[in-house]
């Protein structure tokens, strides 16, 4: 029974959460997993620099933390070459889209974003009383041209485009995202996440230009910079845009550790790189996984690849809890024709060996091989 004090909108929402973490599998089955390929985080880590200036900063986490992220905010744009005043920081992406969302969306307003594409934006929509309207992929790759003309038809406060693509690894190149931003109508800005921009060298972003006020760009410390854990994303847009994130957002949202961490984490280039390669490696190996099982690795600009089934999603669906019974966390799209793919993060040798050995002996299970 819902609780009479709640607001009739609250009220009225499922009481469910985007994603179910690994950790919450582990209590339920009482088992630990013996690796976690579906989460998306950096398996290979932060930089050593990054957990060092954390472990220092640990000795002053009885301090509050700079509720402006100064240094990191001042380090991000003379790293970006735009003006501190257009970068706001926060408690990841996640964070920062439930602020913008609080900010530019009104009950009733309508949100364009992507059938399957990341859940957790819809979940701070619906959560305010957005009107989510959606647009199909088209070819495993989020639609521009659909999802522009689902805007201007509609009226759209906000449309939501990931870029590299979660849940499908798939991108598109940069031009094509500055022909998007031409597009955008007036009296709608786009929400362009860009979580997974530094797992690959593929030139997926157009060059930054703040002094567009139709789009806002996400990005986050959580893919290739390995610190999903401390939570730290950033906002870059339009000064008049950022400065409205004063109005609504939790000023101590970002710790004293997390702040030290992505601040060391972003002066150590060299480590990111390292990064990156370790990870097209990953992609070739789990690419080649899944050829020896008979499944196609789609294309991937990401850390993780999307290995397809060609199968109904009851089957992925199968499949995920099967390899997590042999302690392999994975997930899956949770929208047709999306989810016929299992989605595998890349990782160390020790953890492609292990889903080498197990991914026969699931689909052996599930499928009766």
């Amino acid at each position: 029974m819902s609780d009479p004090r709640l607001t009739a909108l609250a009220a009225s929402l499922p009481a469910t959460v985007p994603f179910v973490g690994p950790e919450a599998i582990e209590r339920q089955t009482g088992k630990a997993f013996r690796a976690r390929l579906g989460a998306n985080e950096s398996i290979f880590g932060p930089s050593p620099k990054a957990v060092e200036a954390m472990q220092r900063a640990a000795s002053e986490a009885w301090k509050y933390p700079d509720p402006e992220s100064h240094e990191l905010r001042f380090a991000l744009a003379d790293h970006l070459d735009v003006a501190v005043e257009e970068i706001v920081v926060g408690a990841g992406i996640d964070g920062l889209l439930g602020s913008l969302v609080r900010l530019f969306v009104a009950p009733g307003d309508v949100v364009v974003t992507s059938r399957g594409a990341y859940p957790t934006f819809n979940y701070h929509v619906t959560g305010y009383g957005g009107d989510l309207h959606f647009c199909d992929y088209r070819d495993d790759h989020e639609d521009p041209d659909a999802l522009i003309d689902k805007a201007i038809e509609t009226k759209a406060k906000l449309l939501y485009l990931t870029n590299p693509d979660n849940p499908m690894g798939s991108w598109h190149p940069a031009e094509r995202i500055a022909q998007l931003i031409e597009r955008v109508p007036d009296g709608c800005l786009l929400v362009l996440d860009e979580a997974y921009l530094e797992c690959s060298e593929v030139q997926t972003s157009p060059a930054l230009d703040t002094t567009d006020p139709r789009v806002i760009r996400m990005r986050t410390f959580s893919k290739g910079y390995g610190l999903a854990g401390a939570r730290v994303g950033y906002a870059v847009g339009h000064r008049d845009i950022i400065a409205a994130f004063a109005r609504v957002r939790n000023h101590f949202g970002v710790s004293r550790v997390s702040q030290a961490g992505a601040l060391a984490a972003l002066r150590d280039q060299n480590y990111l790189l390292e990064t990156q390669h370790r990870i097209a490696k990953s992609r070739e190996r789990i690419a080649a996984i899944g050829r020896d099982n008979g499944l196609t690795a789609l294309p991937s600009a990401t850390n993780f690849v999307a290995l397809d089934l060609g199968r109904e999603g009851a089957i992925t669906k199968a499949l995920v809890s099967a390899l997590a019974e042999r302690g392999i966390f994975t997930r899956m799209p949770g929208v047709a024709p999306l989810d016929r793919c299992i989605r595998i993060t890349c990782g160390p040798e020790a953890e492609m060996d292990l889903f080498a050995t197990v991914l026969p002996e699931a689909m052996d299970a599930v499928m009766g091989r």
